[in-house]
């Protein structure tokens, strides 16, 4: 199989700045990446480009087996599950948990632009009771708390078999209760043999759900490091992606925390 994400030398300018200085990274079908920086250094941006929303500057971008700039962008989203804020804000708070997630198969943002199946209908209820929200089909997702809002975004991105999920700060403006029953679910995603690759991004490694077993680190649009978690995620690298001594420990429960010396 080919890989579910490859970048290639990507680059990207803005008005004179570079946002990210040519990232070269590979998603194999099998793995579960975190990506983990400062605020500005290039996550969310980065996702962005992997989920074809945004083009690089120069570069090469291979999603699914298919190259970016050579590949009908429209067809090829419906098979990347995306969960992000700047998703969320696009989609109405009127549309039911039901629709909000349905919409997902054909990478829309309204149910009134396609036309779905019972079975689309069953899919996404399945999928909101994987994440334990299916009580909340029927309600407006304006109406539920922000960590409910946050597992039905999850359930619309897991909808159906897709073969890339990107995940953007999935755990943000979430209290301790929802932060925590977020991490478990992603822990419970992670540890499913046929779950697609997972990509997550954060910049708390105390997020970080255990079965992530791989971690790409940025530091002003620079790749830091990329490789096996147990080697990204160290005191010398994250010291150096957020510019402070830092102390990590990996507790008993396979969770990390890290916290200024």
């Amino acid at each position: 199989m080919p890989p579910a994400l490859r970048l290639t030398d990507v680059h990207l300018v803005r008005e004179d700045r570079i946002i990210l200085d040519h990232i070269t990274w590979t998603v194999e079908p099998s793995q579960r990446w975190i990506v983990l920086g400062a605020n500005g250094s290039g996550k969310t941006t980065l996702i962005q480009i992997a989920s074809l929303y945004l083009h690089p500057s120069s570069g090469t971008v291979e999603v699914l087996g298919e190259t970016l700039g050579r590949c009908d962008v429209r067809l090829l989203r419906r098979r990347i599950g995306l969960a992000s804020a700047a998703l969320a804000a696009q989609l109405r708070p009127q549309l039911t948990a039901l629709d909000t997630v349905m919409t997902a198969r054909y990478a829309a943002l309204e149910p009134w632009w396609h036309t779905y199946s019972d079975d689309d209908r069953a899919a996404a209820r399945r999928a909101l009771g994987r994440l334990g929200v299916e009580a909340y089909a029927d309600r407006t997702v304006g109406t539920l708390s922000s960590g409910e809002q946050q597992r039905v975004l999850l359930a619309r991105a897991f909808l159906g078999d897709p073969g890339l999920v990107l995940l953007d700060e999935p755990t943000a403006r979430l209290d301790l209760g929802g932060r925590e029953t977020m991490v478990q679910a992603l822990s419970m995603l992670a540890a499913d043999p046929t779950a697609p690759p997972m990509v997550m991004v954060t910049h708390h490694v105390d997020e970080i759900p255990p079965g992530f077993d791989h971690g790409l680190v940025l530091r002003d649009g620079k790749l830091l490091a990329a490789g096996p978690l147990a080697e990204t995620m160290n005191e010398d690298v994250l010291s150096d992606a957020f510019g402070l001594a830092l102390r990590v420990e990996r507790r008993d429960n396979g969770r990390l925390t890290a916290w200024a010396r």
